[in-house]
C-alpha cells in the first residue's frame, strides 16, 4: 500500500483537529495570523508550511507539535 504524500496527509490532520475544535477555516486563520486562503492551502496539501508555521497552527489548536504528526 502506497503512503500518501506528507503534504496532505498533514493538511488533512490539521482539518481533523480544527473541525473538532469546532473552527472554521476563517476563525482558525484569525487565530492563528493567517490568511484563510493559506490554511486552506494546507489543509487541502497545496502548501508547505515552514516549521515556525506549523509551531503556531499547534498553538491555535491548543495540540503540541508532535500531536499534528501522530499517525503520518
Amino acid at each position: 500500500m502506497q503512503k500518501r504524500p506528507l503534504p496532505i496527509s498533514f493538511g488533512e490532520r490539521i482539518r481533523e483537529i480544527r473541525k473538532a475544535e469546532g473552527l472554521s477555516q476563517e476563525d482558525f486563520a484569525h487565530l492563528c495570523g493567517f490568511d484563510r486562503t493559506y490554511i486552506s492551502g494546507i489543509e487541502r496539501g497545496k502548501r508547505n508550511p515552514s516549521l515556525t508555521a506549523i509551531e503556531v497552527l499547534a498553538k491555535a489548536l491548543n495540540v503540541s507539535v508532535s500531536k499534528l504528526f501522530d499517525e503520518l
